[in-house]
């Protein structure tokens, strides 16, 4: 039977005649992170840094702020030479204090709408991982196995849950520009589906563009002019890519329709509730989309750098009378200040890429299959033996802390006995509050 075969005890299990490409480890698993990779993202979530903030450079933005820096610290080092040794070069202190207030609305405005992105690509993932548990719960717990078809249906519940997986893991790579199924964490989840995705790829897909060695620092130090352009790949495909999550959804809803039909799934409340999860799936990738594909327009992101330079090149004009050589760390410290809030802007503006403060999708389709993994190990358990406590260690101690008494204890006694201990149970929990 079912309590005496199937527990989450995994002392012992044997699984024969299977090929198993994850033995050892998680089937999203990735490899600990090297020195190469520590200005790479997106973060590790289980990683651990007893460096307190001010000392890390992990996630910081410093690195992209090297070169801005440097020419203002050069820009900054030639007016007060000039002014020390040719001609004083020096304004009104008013000016720095009329333009600060303007740079102050502008950085938190760029800010505020940085992170209200960041914050709702949040959400969106939240809103898609509620979803998917709830789905696969349902779909798990209340299809049927019908006993002459026990194997297919069986079979056929676990690949619908797979589907499930795949579809975040697809969304995860649709929002970094990445439109094909050959990727090592979703083309065994999908290989065997007719996708648009799987139709379009070419071998040369799988070859992975390096870097020049000048184009990595490039990439590396923030230079613009060394970045390439994330949809260059969508640009490139001579074949529909099509929709991939769209797609998969599609075979869950067919998977649903078909257990209806055969008389898997006979209450029309969970169908209701799991045609409602798979809407819900699809409104969390519009969601998502959404926060891609609507920036910050570009006449206010090209203002803002406006003004911030324009007011970080003026600093050293401001600061000379009052701080004469000292006007060049000065003017470095507080280019810093500014510059720094409007790259960590710029970077969070897209929270679903691969940059360190993004959005750690990987972790979160990990966590997923995990959590899926969980759910299909054992058989959806029957609440008759919930009650009875098989599969547990210990006894279904039901009016606990009342009384020891397991469920076979109180099942030998009369209703009016329970209803009395349950009364009994709050006069007892009052007199230890």
């Amino acid at each position: 039977s079912r309590r005496s075969t199937w527990t989450k005890d995994m002392t012992d299990v044997h699984v024969s005649g299977t090929q198993t490409p994850m033995s050892g480890m998680n089937r999203m698993s990735r490899l600990e992170p090297g020195l190469e990779d520590y200005f790479v993202g997106p973060r590790n979530m289980d990683g651990h840094s007893k460096l307190p903030y001010f000392m890390r450079m992990h996630g910081s933005v410093t690195p992209r702020m090297i070169l801005p820096l440097a020419m203002i610290g050069g820009w900054a080092t030639c007016i007060t030479c000039i002014s020390m040794f040719v001609y004083k070069l020096a304004v009104n202190t008013l000016l720095l204090t009329v333009l600060g207030f303007v740079v102050g609305l502008a950085l938190s405005f760029r800010s505020t709408t940085a992170y209200e992105r960041y914050s709702d690509g949040r959400k969106s993932w939240a809103t898609l991982s509620v979803q998917s548990r709830n789905l696969a719960r349902n779909i798990w717990v209340h299809i049927d196995e019908r006993p002459e078809f026990a194997k297919e249906d069986l079979l056929s519940k676990i690949t619908a849950i797979n589907m499930i997986l795949a579809f975040a893991v697809s969304l995860k790579h649709k929002l970094r520009f990445e439109p094909y199924a050959h990727y090592p964490d979703i083309n065994s989840l999908v290989s065997h589906l007719d996708t648009f995705a799987l139709a379009a790829h070419k071998e040369e897909n799988t070859i992975e563009q390096k870097h020049s060695p000048w184009k990595a620092v490039g990439i590396y130090l923030g230079i613009p002019f060394a970045e390439s352009n994330p949809r260059k790949v969508l640009k490139r495909a001579d074949r529909p890519l099509g929709n991939l999550p769209l797609e998969i959804l599609t075979y869950i809803a067919s998977y649903i329709e078909e257990t209806t039909v055969n008389g898997t799934l006979k209450n029309p409340v969970i169908t209701g509730q799991i045609m409602s999860a798979v809407a819900a799936l699809t409104d969390t990738q519009s969601s998502a989309e959404r926060v891609l594909t609507t920036p910050l327009p570009v006449g206010y992101n090209i203002l803002i750098s406006q003004i911030v330079l324009l007011y970080v090149y003026l600093l050293p004009f401001q600061l000379f009378d009052a701080l004469q050589w000292i006007t060049i760390p000065g003017t470095i410290a507080a280019a810093y200040i500014i510059l720094g809030l409007a790259a960590i802007g710029n970077e969070l503006e897209n929270p679903f890429g691969n940059d360190v403060n993004d959005l750690p999708l990987d972790d979160y389709c990990r966590e997923l299959s995990s959590e899926l993994d969980t759910l299909t190990s054992v058989p959806a358990p029957k609440f008759s033996d919930v009650v009875r406590g098989y599969g547990g260690k210990s006894e279904n101690k039901v009016l606990w802390p009342l009384s020891e008494g397991g469920f076979d204890d109180w099942n030998g006694r009369s209703v009016r006995d329970i209803r009395n201990a349950l009364k009994s149970k709050v006069i007892a929990g009052g007199k230890l509050s």
